[in-house]
């Protein structure tokens, strides 16, 4: 019975230490450098009708469905999908928009579980080319914390963000 117990503390303490210790806040980001110019990959990037030819997400959903609302490339702009379990439902709406340097959307993810996340896109010049940067940032409530920081959440959304950039270069640079 004493084992029981001691085994039992351990495991509340731990749950409790991870809870106060596991980071709340987050921020993932891949880049890629595109061979065009700033101007014309940042016009392709700020419409999020585009990101069909791109993201990731949805590769592999054959029901996966799209609806929209107001004008795309202009702030306010909502892009709602509902598909398979793994990509749920939600919406992204632009938020902000500072012309040829950032892209700014923030996603409100509805099922499978309900939360809210900011998207960036930045881009940059480098030469004749364009480094672009696509990255996630939010705030995770407890205890969903810990759950993301055993799951690894972050390495997860880095491999998608190289997919999905690489997939912009290709379709760009063809």
């Amino acid at each position: 019975m004493e084992t029981v117990l001691i085994i039992l503390g351990t495991a509340v303490i731990v749950f409790i230490l991870l809870y106060l210790l596991a980071p709340l806040k987050y921020e993932v980001s891949s880049n890629v450098v595109i061979e065009k110019p700033l101007p014309e990959v940042f016009e392709f990037i700020s419409h999020l009708k585009n990101q069909e030819f791109w993201s990731p997400w949805g590769l592999e959903d054959k029901n996966l469905t799209r609806s929209y609302k107001g004008d795309d490339g202009v702030v306010g702009f909502i892009s709602s999908w509902k598909g398979s379990k793994r990509l749920g439902e939600g919406e992204q709406e632009i938020i902000n928009i500072v012309p040829n340097r950032s892209f700014e959307t923030e996603l409100r993810f509805i099922k499978p579980f309900k939360a809210t996340s900011e998207s960036f896109l930045k881009v940059y010049e480098n030469g004749k080319d364009t480094e672009v940067i696509w990255g996630f940032k939010g705030i995770y409530k407890r205890p969903i914390n810990i759950f993301v920081f055993f799951l690894g959440l972050d390495k997860k959304l880095s491999r998608d963000f190289e997919i999905g950039l690489s997939r912009l270069k290709h379709y760009l640079e063809a």
